[in-house]
């Protein structure tokens, strides 16, 4: 262990994630034949090359990937490690950092963390962004937990602990209206909807839901971002499908009515974790809180 370079593994590292030598180089600040040459060193250390070279691209080797496994636990332990001092374990304010995803209901997620607003020891920074950009920020252990309307599988490079935090009904929602009851799915037919975007797993769910009821409704508008659901769903006039708290403030002030629930259409939602050998104080605190109610 003396004789590793951890430096020289700390570059291979970063050219396996990058997948290309130059890419690698501008990161790190060096020119792209000293980072050959380093590389070449520890091949040379180890005994087996590490990549396959093709014009300007590198393959990792199955060699590499092995040497690769073991670089993402060493410098994964370390990115945690300073995640740990930064987030203020063992001092008397912790830092809490949440992700959540651009798609999720902006009322669930403070709905969520609500109780931590009450909380003067925990410091809140709250980002946003696609599944795959915080991911990766979770990863590198930029934060300490994602919030989520969509599951992820864990696997050997990403241990993700995925948690479901709750399941509400989608529902049909729209302007204050009187008269007899919406019937599914006789009433739905032809009727145009404001509906989550085809990414959705609760639009995928609705769509299974209308074609098992063959029945063919008319899109007004496909959204992707909750938030601008809700204005749709508050200003268009139209219904929409979407779950309660979405829209929670609206149906509580008599703006929208709730006519009913899509049966078998649910919005799930989860809290997302990497693995850690020291857990946060403040994650385990504010899931204990969601699992207690």
């Amino acid at each position: 262990m003396r004789n590793l370079n951890f430096r020289h593994l700390m570059y291979f590292w970063t050219v396996a994630q990058r997948g290309h030598l130059t890419k690698a180089a501008v990161e790190l600040r060096l020119s792209q034949s000293a980072l050959s040459a380093q590389i070449r060193q520890l091949e040379t250390y180890l005994g087996r090359p590490l990549f396959e070279r093709s014009g300007r691209s590198l393959h990792l080797t199955d060699f590499g990937a092995l040497v690769l496994d073991y670089a993402n636990s060493i410098f994964g332990l370390g990115q945690e490690l300073m995640a740990t001092v930064r987030g203020g374990h063992g001092q008397r304010q912790q830092h809490l950092r949440v992700g959540a995803v651009a798609t999720l209901s902006r009322n669930f997620t403070e709905n969520l963390l609500r109780p931590l607003f009450s909380q003067p020891e925990v410091r809140l920074t709250l980002r946003s962004g696609s599944l795959t950009e915080l991911l990766e920020q979770l990863r590198v252990h930029n934060l300490d937990v994602l919030l989520s309307n969509r599951p992820v599988v864990a696997d050997s490079e990403r241990p993700w602990r995925c948690v479901p935090l709750s399941r509400q009904s989608v529902c049909l929602i729209g302007p204050p209206r009187t008269g007899r009851r919406l019937r599914l799915p006789k009433d739905l037919a032809g009727m145009r909807l404001v509906l989550p975007g085809p990414s959705s797993d609760a639009r995928a769910q609705f769509d299974l839901w209308c074609e098992r009821a063959r029945i063919r409704v008319e899109v007004a508008a496909e959204v992707d971002d909750m938030a601008m659901l809700r204005l749709f769903a508050r200003d268009s006039g139209a219904i929409a499908v979407l779950p309660e708290v979405v829209v929670q403030d609206e149906l509580r002030d008599g703006k929208l009515q709730r006519y009913c629930a899509i049966p078998g259409v649910f919005e799930h939602f989860y809290a997302i974790t990497a693995f850690r050998h020291r857990s946060s104080p403040a994650v385990e605190n504010l899931l204990a809180g969601v699992r207690g109610k």
